[in-house]
Parts: structure tokens; sequence; C-alpha cells
């Protein structure tokens, strides 16, 4: 059959000028660490994401954006062609390379961070945060899309108590909970900012007067 999906997606979503180590992550001395949201669907991740890089001046990445741009495929096709295992590897070695990058809030996938190496990494290179949400609050906003191959059984309250059972007890493994509840993203984005070390508030203090360059993702 040629090359996957999958492999094109782990191929192409290495960064072309990554130099290793932990500086080039940001975790050096005076560098604050990356940070990565991970949550149940429906939790918020890519919305806070993006606030919170826009007041940091960091880079915000879609881990689950970036899997469909180097495939050419949107995920349930990538399910559908593939199968839930293949895309789970290709989705942990793509979140490697996108974690190489510093200075960035990384969105993940619900099922990301239920991979161990992948909660190593993530431990290694960033700090982790949960968005913790309420099954109502999910159940609200996983309604408006049906393009989660997960909810696409027809019993989308139940497959979230079954997701929140297993997953809930992994995510509380992170480095910070903020509970997402059902109001302005801005609002945990406040949340996420009063938890971090002193450092960040600075930062957002001080990007608030100078505001990034253009190539900060809005």
């Amino acid at each position: 059959m040629g090359v996957s999906i999958i492999e094109t997606v782990s191929a192409v979503a290495a960064p072309s000028d990554s130099t290793g180590g932990a500086t080039a992550t940001g975790t050096g001395e005076g560098m604050p660490r990356s940070l990565v949201l991970v949550g149940l669907m429906g939790a918020g991740k890519s919305s806070v994401g993006r606030r919170l890089a826009g007041r940091l001046g960091f880079d915000f990445i879609d881990a689950d954006t970036e899997i469909e741009k180097a495939a050419g495929a949107t995920i349930p096709e990538i399910f559908a062609a593939h199968g839930e295992a293949a895309f789970r590897d290709g989705e942990r070695k793509v979140i490697a390379r996108l974690l190489e990058q510093p200075r960035i809030v990384l969105a993940t996938g619900g099922g990301a961070y239920m991979n161990a190496e992948t909660r190593a990494r993530i431990h290694d290179r960033g700090l982790s945060i949960w968005l913790k949400a309420e099954l109502d609050v999910l159940a609200k906003r996983c309604a408006r899309r049906s393009n989660r191959p997960l909810l696409a059984n027809g019993d989308l309250r139940g497959t979230l108590e079954r997701l929140m059972r297993e997953r809930y007890p992994v995510y509380a493994e992170a480095d910070i909970t903020v509970i997402s509840a059902d109001g302005p993203h801005e609002a945990v984005v406040e949340q996420i900012l009063l938890a971090l070390p002193p450092a960040y508030r600075k930062l957002a203090e001080r990007h608030h007067v100078e505001p990034a360059s253009s190539s900060s993702v809005e």
C-alpha cells in the first residue's frame, strides 16, 4: 500500500530547524517552558490555548490540526482508513517533534496524554495543564461538532462518561489542573496564569506592553 498517511505525517511534522536539547525546548535557564494543554474533547483546549499563547507571546499549535495538514486528510478519515491504533502511534511521533520547538502552547488531542511515552516527554519538555470540565459542559460543547470519531456511535453522553472514567485519573497527573466551566474562555486563561509560576505572569505583563511579532498565531 506504500507509505501510510501516518508515516507521512510523522515525516512532515518534523521541525526543520530544531537544535535539540533543553534550551531548544524552552527549558533552559531563564526560559519559560512550553505549555501543553490536555483534557477531553470539548474541554476548550484550542480556544483557551490560542488566547493563552497570545497573552504570553508564545506560538500556538494544535496537534490535531498539524496532523490533518500534514496528512491532507481529516482525523475521521485517518481513523477510517488506518484505525485508532495507527493514528495514536502517529500522534505520539508528531507531538514528540512539536515539543522540540521553543515557547509554544500546544493543544493535544483527548487521547494523546494517555500514552505513557507522551506523558513522560511532556513532563520533560514542558508544563502540562489539565482543563477539567464537567459532563454537562463537555456534552454541550461536543454536540456542536460532528467530526469526532470517538463520538460517532450516537451515544454522546455515555461515551463521554466512559472516557471520563478512563482518562480523568491519568489527566490528574498533569502539573496543573484548571476548571473549564461554561463561561468565557478568557476566564480560564486567567486561572491558568494565576496557577503558573511567576515568570509566566511577568511575561504576560511584559507582552501586554510589548505585543508579539506577527508570527504569533491568533
